[in-house]
């Protein structure tokens, strides 16, 4: 299938969805979860583009034994059935993220297409370096010639109890390097555009895919389509606040969003889709018809995507604000185990209607 056969359009199909849909979407889509919308577009991708790879702990789960059919396809079985389909293309790897994550680098440079799932994000640690000092780096040491057409997907996110080093949400040290992309989709219909674009895209990105999303069900259509980077889904039309989030949160702020409601307020709801880079053009032009914001992040309050969007909007559009810039963030402490104390972790949709409800107190 070539290039120019796929749509490049957003049409958010998530139920929040502002953009009029094409009469054509409603006989094609259907519901997918999030977890089998990206299954389908590392399928569609790697059977259009054969230098289309994956590689990663456990993400053909013991296919080419008996039982092949069976095999998990990764802990959260996304890449189920890959295996039968794409044979040794689909690589199972050792419990080396430094080895598979900086081979995958190495394949990317010499004319493939690697998709390589690091499984929990918990883990960069141990493969950082490949990742933020030779990946996001080849293009500009090289003068604009070397590309790196790699994509990392990890799981990122609390509320799965699976405790502090298996449920980080650590996009903001992703976006603090330049040469990377940093994407985190919060629907099935996202998930499956965005990560079909990741792949295309010549440059290193990082996808960010919620644990607690992979059985959140929208409309996708069956055709590849491709979203573009930096676009921003605006989730809800308003005029009081806008509430800027990303991920599991977007959907706590349509949360609050309805609350607010309640109460004749109008709150605009802003899905960045990526952090890197961002839809700056978005946000300002709803901080200017607002006049107020509010920012959730799902990380810890230093130095997070919260702190980096209030810090721009109040550098770019300071003489819009009518009220001070309210953030709504995890606190500054591990995930806990403790199922009582991780649902408070996590961002509720009545803390973000309350920090809105301050911004229009002033």
């Amino acid at each position: 299938m070539k290039d120019e056969e796929f749509s490049s359009h957003p049409v958010p199909t998530h139920p929040y969805s502002l953009i009029p849909l094409p009469s054509e979407f409603f006989q094609m889509a259907r519901k997918l979860s999030m977890k089998d919308a990206i299954n389908e577009a590392l399928d569609q991708e790697m059977t259009r583009d054969p230098t289309v790879i994956l590689m990663g702990e456990d993400i053909a789960g013991g296919s080419g034994g008996k039982g092949e059919m069976d095999a998990w396809g990764g802990p959260m079985g996304v890449t189920k059935g890959l295996w039968t389909k794409h044979g040794d293309r689909v690589m199972d790897t050792p419990l080396s993220e430094s080895g598979f994550i900086g081979a995958a680098i190495g394949a990317a440079t010499c004319g493939l297409r690697p998709v390589a799932e690091l499984m929990f994000v918990d883990f960069m640690g141990v493969c950082f370096d490949q990742i933020y000092n030779q990946a996001a780096k080849f293009k500009y040491m090289f003068g604009g010639k070397a590309e790196t057409p790699v994509v990392i997907r990890c799981m990122v996110g609390a509320g799965f109890r699976a405790a502090a080093q298996h449920s980080q949400m650590l996009t903001p040290l992703f976006t603090h390097i330049p040469g990377l992309k940093v994407v985190v989709p919060c629907n099935a219909y996202d998930a499956k555009g965005l990560l079909i674009q990741a792949i295309r895209d010549n440059d290193p990105v990082i996808f960010c895919e919620h644990k607690n999303l992979y059985n959140h069900e929208s409309d996708v259509p069956e055709e590849p389509y491709a979203i573009p980077f930096a676009e921003a889904n605006v989730m809800r039309d308003g005029k009081h606040v806008t509430i800027v989030s990303y991920g599991l949160t977007a959907h706590r702020a349509m949360d609050a969003a309805t609350e607010l409601a309640k109460n004749k307020v109008e709150a605009e709801v802003i899905d960045l889709r990526t952090l890197s880079p961002v839809d700056w053009d978005t946000v300002l032009d709803s901080v200017k018809k607002t006049g107020r914001l509010v920012v959730v992040d799902e990380a810890h309050p230093r130095c997070s995507i919260a702190t980096d969007v209030s810090a721009y909007v109040s550098q770019t559009a300071f003489k819009s604000l009518k009220a001070g810039i309210q953030m709504v963030t995890s606190p500054h402490a591990p995930v806990p185990f403790s199922p009582a104390l991780e649902d408070l972790f996590i961002p509720t949709g009545e803390a973000i209607a309350k920090a809105a409800m301050k911004t229009l107190a002033n």
